[in-house]
């Protein structure tokens, strides 16, 4: 492509590079210049005009970003396109879930060109219907073909939304003398909500691990969320006990995001089980929320996943906090 200025007259089939106000309206930028604009940019005076020539080889840059964001989300459902606009198209979600993303292959097609630029959301960022997964600028009025077919190869099927698998959950608070009750049932309930997920049933009982353990027995989701009225402090504590003689297992207690320290995570066959923190009962986001959200969505979190969450997991401060962690 040549960028530069040319003499208006010898303009025609060039791209206008800058916009143009004319005694009778105005010329937009990116406009093909044609015989009657090219009179009209005369007929104002305007000599020279600064332009972009595309060369052979070259793809305009709506046809650019549109092939790759073709290419991006490959065969992957419940994503969209928009309609390519000064070389821009945005992928969104068609329903809730969570966007699922190649780094690497993502990375690489940023790594093809510096015209050809690829913005995302953060992997297993949660989506909501219409949210925006990811947007891709050409940056220049048109790109090489090669660098262009580069970018798609790389990236080819790296973006994709993993909508919820789950249907139903049953929350299962304990209570405690003078404790919060049911305080924060609105706030999961609003959580399961956005992820099409019915909150079937919540269950009160003693902060015993016996009626916990009963509770967790007879739940018939295939989620299961734990509350408890006094904090989870250690892997013997009352829920993760009530959950091991439940039959079930504890793959992981404890992880590295603040707020949100004191999540567990296992399972009852195949049953899926978190025991939330107490800062679930606030709508603010928490290290809970990643978690739930992954679950839920059908993607596998393990340890070592919950162990790397750690850098990017200090998250933002809530007021309502007994224990701010600033003085």
């Amino acid at each position: 492509m040549k960028f530069g200025k040319v003499p208006t007259k010898d303009a025609g089939g060039a791209l206008l590079a800058h916009s143009v106000a004319l005694p009778k309206g105005r010329l937009r930028k990116g406009l093909c210049l044609d015989g009657a604009h090219i009179d009209q940019l005369l007929a104002a005076g305007v000599d020279e005009i600064t332009v972009a020539q595309l060369a052979a080889g070259d793809v305009d840059e709506n046809t650019a970003a549109g092939q790759l964001a073709q290419a991006l989300l490959a065969d992957h459902p419940h994503l969209s396109q928009t309609k390519p606009f000064t070389g821009r198209v945005n992928l969104l979600a068609d329903g809730p879930g969570v966007a699922v993303l190649d780094v690497k292959a993502l990375e690489a097609v940023n790594s093809v060109h510096p015209m050809i630029t690829l913005a995302t959301v953060p992997p297993f960022q949660q989506m909501a219907s219409g949210g925006m997964v990811a947007t891709i600028k050409i940056i220049s009025y048109a790109v090489d073909q090669s660098d262009l077919a580069s970018a798609c190869a790389a990236g080819r099927g790296a973006i994709r939304l993993a909508n919820p698998q789950l249907s139903d959950a049953t929350l299962i608070i304990t209570e405690i003398e003078r404790g919060a009750g049911d305080k924060g049932r609105e706030a999961i309930a609003d959580r399961l909500t956005a992820l099409n997920v019915t909150l079937k049933k919540v269950v009160m009982v003693p902060h015993k691990t016996p009626a916990l353990r009963d509770a967790i027995t007879a739940a018939d989701t295939s989620l299961i969320l734990i509350l408890t009225g006094s904090a989870t402090s250690d892997i013997d504590d009352v829920a993760p006990s009530a959950l091991r003689d439940a039959g079930g297992q504890v793959a992981r207690f404890g992880m590295p995001v603040d707020p949100g320290n004191l999540l567990f995570l296992g399972n009852l066959g195949e049953k899926h089980v978190i025991g939330l923190p107490g800062c679930a009962r606030s709508p603010a986001l928490n290290g809970a929320d990643w978690v739930l959200s992954r679950v839920i969505c059908g993607i596998e979190v393990t340890p070592a996943d919950i162990a790397g969450m750690g850098v990017g997991g200090l998250l933002k401060e809530i007021a309502t906090r007994p224990q701010p962690r600033r003085g």
